[in-house]
Parts: structure tokens; sequence; C-alpha cells
């Protein structure tokens, strides 16, 4: 998604220019649904993929190294690498699929761990309990490990949703960046209220993402908050 061009509403050292925001609106307004549908398609795609993931490195501790060590080794690919070989497997074509692919990489790192250290932290007494009374490994892991783990789950998907919100902007060398599409028409005139806007509505996008993240875990888990009552 490129953006239309930008006249030149204000002058180009401001800071803040109001006729950009009103005139522009709908260029903004694509920006951020292009950038809420790539970051909340990464996050969604990494989360299913790193549970699977977390359940396998549970099996065994060399799997486990193995699944660690591999999305590590991920993450450290510079994105623009990442990017210069995706495209050309997915096509010119598919170059959003490319920018899709490469933010799920980036997630399973944080979300993969996330998982594995929120599942090993368990309390084994809760397990027994739980084997005791006749719970089978399925019905095991979603009544018991899987609602004891959502703080240090919850607290990987925040971080890996933030860090993919920042991420997508560089989705801009293919043309699908979200707010890194005005960031990138900003740096080529200059025009620094563009640049500021787009940086702001970034910003509040994290922000708001964290918060509703949070306000979601709230609600997963009611038994929290009341012990945090009395």
């Amino acid at each position: 998604m490129a953006p239309v061009p930008t006249p030149a509403l204000c002058p180009a050292s401001s800071w803040f220019c109001g006729k950009y925001i009103t005139d522009r609106s709908h260029d903004i307004e694509l920006a951020f649904q292009e950038h809420v549908s790539l970051t909340v398609g990464g996050v969604l795609i990494g989360l299913v993929i790193s549970f699977g993931l977390a359940l396998l490195a549970r099996r065994a501790r060399w799997l486990e190294s193995i699944i660690l060590g591999g999305s590590t080794i991920l993450y450290t690919i510079p994105s623009l690498a990442l990017l210069a070989i995706l495209v050309p497997i997915v096509g010119l074509s598919q170059s959003r699929l490319a920018v899709l692919i490469g933010l799920v990489i980036y997630s399973l790192v944080i979300l993969v761990r996330a998982f594995v250290t929120g599942l090993r932290g368990v309390p084994a007494d809760a397990v027994e309990a739980a084997r005791g009374m006749g719970f089978g490994s399925t019905r095991l892991l979603f009544k018991v490990e899987l609602p004891l783990a959502l703080p240090t789950i919850m607290a990987g998907l925040r971080v890996a949703t933030v860090s993919t919100v920042a991420m997508t902007t560089l989705g801009v060398v293919v043309d699908h960046g979200g707010f890194g599409n005005l960031l990138d028409d900003a740096f080529a005139k200059s025009y620094r209220f563009e640049a500021l806007t787009a940086a702001v509505l970034c910003v509040l996008l994290a922000l708001v993402a964290d918060l509703l993240l949070l306000a979601i875990q709230r609600l997963l888990s009611p038994w929290r908050r009341k012990a945090v009552a009395r």
C-alpha cells in the first residue's frame, strides 16, 4: 500500500500540521488498517505455532534446546535480509504475505519461551493433585497448567505484540509497512509533521494493544483479582 503523495500542506520544518491530519485522514486510516491487520495476524499465527512448539519442547530436553535455539537464530536474521529472502519465495505479488511471515518468525523467539517458561513453572503439587482427581493429559493442560502459566504467557504475548507493532513498519521496503509507509513518505519529502504523526500513532497503537492484552489477562484470571482485593 503505497501512500498518496502528500502536498506541502504546512512548512516541512513544522512538527505539527492539523491540515495534514484532516486532509490525509484516508491515507492515515488505510495505514492504520494495514498496520493492525499485519500485527494481529503475525501475533495470532505466532501464538498458535509457539503453543505447538512448546508442547513438543516439553517432551524432551534435547528437543527444547533445538526449538529455542532455532527460534533465536531466526530472530538474529536482519529484517531486511529476511524480506529479501522471503519475497522471491512467495513472489512479488505476495509481498504482504512475506511481511506477515517475517513478523511470525520474529514473534516465535518471545512466544515460545513464554509458553515453555510458563508451563515449566507450574507447581508440581498442583499437577499431582489434578492427576489424583482423574484429570487426563488434555484436561490437565487446559484446566490446570495453562491457567497457572497464564501470567508468564501473557507477559510474553504483550512483549511480542509491542515488538511486532514496531517491526511492522519495516515492511515499507515492499510497500506493506502500515505507518511505516507514512514514515517513508515523510523522510522522502523531509516532512517533520508527517513523520511525527506516524510515529505518535505507532506508539499509541502499541500502548492500546498492551492495555487491551492486560485487560484480557485480568478477565481470564479472576482468581488473581480476588487475591489482590483480599
